[in-house]
């Protein structure tokens, strides 16, 4: 039965992905800052923070790790600490989560790591700095990793997506949002095909490309 990690799983595309593994047969350990009200045999919960010093999840031999952890607020002047909260949250516990289990998937010769990123990774904005950076640098990151594991038989993804309909769609304005239900069937697609990169959808890929045109410095 094949195993995986997923890290930030309590709510949003986490939880959702969570239950989808879980359906089709795989077993799953969930890592979040609070308690899991998944009940399934097939389902161990470890409740930890990955801004924690030390954050190192220890859930074994994975075959899967989805890192879907993921934070981000508005830009107040007055407290750059929730900018830097983020780049913490999304980008250093992505880091560390790899840390801990590609060692175990590189000397099994096989195994697959997901980084939730975000179209948001090409736009230069004040609006939200610490998040924007935050997910440049792992979009950066797993690409990077991902060329130097791939030859071990080890996949790296990074997926790109726009607005989903979770609480981190903060935005009064959110072009092309999808479902919670849709962006998990994109990385139900990501676990069998293991592309080094995806961004979904399509049209809001596109939309971020032109607003970052136009919004270079």
């Amino acid at each position: 039965m094949p195993r995986a990690l997923v890290v930030g799983n309590t709510d949003g595309i986490g939880l959702g992905l969570t239950r989808r593994l879980l359906d089709t047969g795989w077993t799953v350990v969930g890592v979040s800052r609070r308690p899991s009200d998944v009940d399934s045999p097939a389902y161990e919960h470890i409740v930890a923070d990955v801004t924690a010093p030390g954050f190192a999840p220890r859930a074994g031999d994975v075959d899967l790790c989805v890192y879907a952890a993921g934070i981000g607020e508005p830009l107040d002047l007055a407290d750059l600490g929730q900018q830097t909260d983020a780049i913490r949250v999304n980008l250093l516990g992505a880091a560390l989560t790899a840390d801990a289990v590609l060692p175990g998937m590189l000397a099994a010769g096989r195994g697959h790591f997901v980084g939730l990123s975000s179209l948001a990774d090409i736009l230069v904005t004040p609006d939200a700095p610490g998040y924007a950076a935050s997910k440049a640098g792992l979009t950066s990151y797993l690409l990077s990793l991902g060329k130097a594991v791939r030859k071990r038989g080890v996949a790296v993804t990074a997926v790109r997506f726009g607005f989903v309909d979770t609480k981190m769609a903060k935005s009064p304005v959110t072009p092309f949002k999808i479902s919670v239900d849709e962006a998990v069937d994109v990385l139900v697609r990501v676990v069998a095909t293991r592309p080094a990169l995806v961004s979904y959808p399509r049209r809001m890929a596109l939309a971020a490309r032109v607003l970052r045109a136009v919004s270079r410095p």
